[in-house]
């Protein structure tokens, strides 16, 4: 009793006392004892894996696995193959005391704020947790390789399912690349396109998404003002998410007198499950507090790569590898793109950015029609 009364202690002092998670290592601090901290360069795989399923990036838990399993001094146990077991990916991508709080249901312990580093935020964390509860989607095919760049984002135009790619041997010994619809109702069953026929037409499609110079310096212009008007409403931010936290104490603070009052175990145990909810509350706001007290960068900086990619995307097309492309094609547009095999390929949905520079552009058009345009504000002006 004594021994679990003192490491509940330490844990409600911010101490984590259980095995230690992977991407961290304990380090023995004066004062303090065992300190979790970052097991360089391992946590860095493990936000990776977070940020990658939270994202989208990994679509599955199988994805991630395989991630892991690309590095072979990552921590964490494997079997005789050295294959990761999915139980263990389940257990990292669940386990919330990677966003910096510690949760113990031996110890009954909700969302206590931690003495570690966060390695993900609470935002990350949410996401991921959305999306195990999701419907689960089939792997990823291994044979995605280096090889073909539209498989799964380009779909038949006959059938409208994703056209399927493969390799065929030459009657020369040589091996070419080909995609084709086998869905066997389709008029198009069977017949192959040449990848760099189909790839090369998909590149034309991104090519025609580069807007001109001044549109882009209008854009940064807007851009910037923008960033001056966040910055103005993050004070209000702050404030209110200080009042959300304090009204948050006085809930618990008038559950646990009710506690105190009640011997009926069922009512003790719905007013414990509301204090955790609201602990998990108090951690969100938190950490939303801290972000927005945390100085932001100049914002040229943040917005120098995303002006390369909408500046020419096509470039990136051209020089980037596989998964470069498939990157370009998921920011770039926001369904499949239909392919037919005579026609060539038909201009998708494009993705917001890109929307949001047409009507840009054609505001520009309207302004200029009516007697020209004014001259955009360079960045740190303040106007």
């Amino acid at each position: 009793r004594q021994v679990a009364q003192k490491m509940r202690a330490r844990m409600e002092n911010g101490y984590w006392i259980h095995d230690c998670p992977v991407g961290y290592k304990y380090v023995t601090v004066k004062g303090k004892g065992k300190v979790l901290m970052f097991d360089e360069p391992h946590h860095m795989v493990i936000k990776e894996a977070f940020e990658g399923y939270a994202s989208g990036r990994f679509r599955t838990q199988a994805e991630v696995k395989r991630f892991l399993e690309g590095f072979p001094d990552l921590p964490i146990t494997r079997d005789k193959s050295g294959k990761i077991r999915q139980q263990q990916v389940t257990r990292l991508l669940t386990n919330p005391i990677y966003t910096g709080y510690i949760c113990s249901e031996r110890y009954d312990l909700n969302w206590l704020k931690s003495q570690h580093a966060p390695l993900i935020s609470m935002e990350t964390f949410d996401k991921v947790q959305e999306r195990l509860a999701g419907k689960a989607k089939a792997p990823k095919r291994k044979n995605i390789g280096d090889h073909f760049a539209l498989r799964g984002m380009v779909v038949c135009a006959g059938s409208n399912v994703p056209l399927r790619s493969s390799f065929t041997r030459g009657s020369k010994g040589g091996y070419y690349a080909y995609y084709l619809c086998q869905t066997k109702s389709c008029d198009h069953y069977g017949k192959s396109i040449r990848r760099d026929e189909i790839e090369g037409n998909v590149g034309d499609l991104i090519k025609e998404l580069q807007p001109t110079k001044g549109l882009m310096t209008l854009a940064t212009a807007m851009f910037c003002k923008a960033w001056d008007h966040k910055r103005t409403q993050a004070k209000d931010i702050i404030t209110s998410a200080k009042r959300q936290i304090a009204d948050t104490d006085k809930q618990i603070e008038t559950i646990l007198k009710r506690i105190l009052d009640t011997t009926n175990e069922t009512v003790i145990r719905t007013y414990e499950d509301k204090i955790a909810i609201l602990e998990k509350q108090k951690a969100r706001l938190a950490e939303k507090l801290h972000i927005q007290a945390t100085p932001k960068a100049d914002p040229r900086e943040k917005l120098e790569p995303v002006l390369q990619f909408l500046a020419n995307p096509h470039k990136l097309w051209e020089k980037g590898n596989v998964h470069m492309r498939r990157v370009i094609l998921k920011l770039a547009f926001t369904d499949p793109i239909t392919y037919h095999r005579f026609e060539g390929a038909r201009t998708p949905e494009i993705s917001l950015p890109f929307k949001a520079l047409e009507g840009i552009n054609a505001l520009q058009n309207q302004n200029g029609a009516g007697g020209g345009t004014r001259t955009p504000t360079p960045c740190g002006t303040g106007t």
